[in-house]
């Protein structure tokens, strides 16, 4: 089974290289929200293209699927 939520950046700096997103309530992601009340997910990006693709204040989905 998979697993949409809808997270939104809250930080995300070059100096230090982190990207955290926190959990949107509501907002067209009802049905992962209304179960799971708060979230948060901080990662470390040393790939400069790829924390370019993170902006402060965007919403962004995240996919949950088994890997295996």
């Amino acid at each position: 089974m998979a697993v949409r939520a809808k997270f939104r950046c809250y930080a995300a700096d070059p100096n230090t290289q982190l990207v955290t997103l926190t959990a949107v309530m509501g907002e067209g992601n009802e049905s992962w929200s209304k179960w799971t009340p708060s979230g948060q997910i901080s990662m470390t990006i040393s790939n400069p293209p790829a924390l370019e693709q993170f902006e402060v204040g965007k919403d962004y989905f995240v996919d949950f699927t088994p890997a295996a």
